[in-house]
């Protein structure tokens, strides 16, 4: 009995964000740290099995209140099920036969959760890539990422955009631009302009994560969609010039310009603050690595940070000052040589 099994690595927004959801242009990478795997193996009928962090039994009504702080009310089985159904949904409507065997699927994940390290997505697409492999059918690289966008938007109604399934998709280091001009259709899903960057030398990097504190992704994106949407022109300008942080930290990267994009990322985090309502915790992780030297912005919804840093010592500074605030902090594996 052959077994599957496909991992899909954590993603840090490195500039742009939160701007892929807006018609903007984000740079993102991949963080090897930390992964989701999902293992797919023929069954006598369809079976999900619950993970670690999928529980419905608890010691106390304290412990109970305790897990959805920590962890929110769902766990993954919504995920590989939303999945499943969408696949279903894609191939029937593409013309593609599924065989008639069933499967046992289950998955685990060392990804830190509800720091915005993209947990979700990558048990989606880990989960997409078995049942790609299970049924041998293709799905063109370049819609995945819509793909696994659909499953937490429109099935699960999760708030999210297209940077962390591309970079999840494409992996490594991907400049994305999501201008509607560069918008195409491929098998009803739509796809955007996606380019690798692999720089030489690359930037050092660091990433920082409280160990504590989380925030469910639902939770940060309050209401700035609504704000967009009703043409507020400070949502709407801050748009556009988080674009403009990621094409010109494009620039940057190529360039080696570590400076540079040390203050693109800065920039990026003073305009987010300046457009949402942060916990004061999240602030203080980016204020402790700023004073340290380093520079500093969200890598995603909240809870987890990413810069750049100057030097051995710095990294030390980094590691030492974070710690005290209960972060912990690591070089992120980007590439698949790291």
């Amino acid at each position: 009995m052959d077994i599957i099994r496909r991992r899909v690595y954590a993603r840090a927004g490195l500039l742009g964000n939160p701007s892929d959801g807006y018609h903007g242009k984000t740079i993102a990478i991949s963080v090897r740290n930390f992964w989701s795997e999902v293992v797919l193996y023929q069954w006598d009928t369809l079976e999900i099995v619950l993970a670690q962090h999928d529980r419905a039994r608890f010691r106390s009504v304290t412990d109970l209140a305790h897990d959805v702080q920590m962890h929110g009310y769902y766990g993954g089985i919504r995920l590989v099920k939303a999945t499943i159904k969408r696949f279903v949904e894609y191939c029937q409507s593409q013309g593609l036969h599924l065989h008639d065997r069933n499967f046992s699927v289950r998955y685990e994940s060392n990804i830190p959760r509800q720091v915005g390290l993209a947990g979700s997505s990558s048990i989606i697409i880990a989960t997409l890539r078995c049942l790609m492999a299970y049924y041998d059918i293709e799905i063109p690289l370049e819609i995945m990422p819509s793909f696994a966008l659909s499953v937490e938007t429109e099935e699960l109604g999760i708030a999210a955009g297209l940077q962390d399934r591309v970079i999840q998709c494409y992996e490594n280091m991907v400049y994305m631009d999501f201008h509607q001009d560069q918008a195409r259709q491929l098998h009803g899903l739509t796809h955007y302009a996606y380019e690798r960057l692999d720089p030489n030398p690359r930037p050092p990097l660091y990433l920082a994560y409280h160990t504590d504190l989380s925030e469910p992704t639902e939770t940060f994106h309050n209401d700035i969609r609504g704000r967009f949407m009703r043409g507020d022109s400070l949502v709407v300008n801050a748009m556009q010039t988080f674009a403009g942080f990621a094409e010109a930290g494009r620039e940057a990267i190529l360039n080696n310009d570590v400076d540079q994009l040390g203050q693109l990322i800065n920039q990026n985090f003073d305009l987010r603050r300046s457009i949402y309502q942060l916990s004061d915790w999240q602030v203080q992780m980016i204020e402790t690595a700023r004073a340290c030297g380093a520079s500093a912005k969200f890598a995603g919804s909240g809870g987890a940070i990413i810069g750049t840093y100057d030097g051995d010592a710095m990294f030390h500074r980094l590691c030492v000052d974070l710690g005290r605030i209960g972060s912990r902090v690591i070089k992120p594996a980007v590439f698949a040589d790291c």
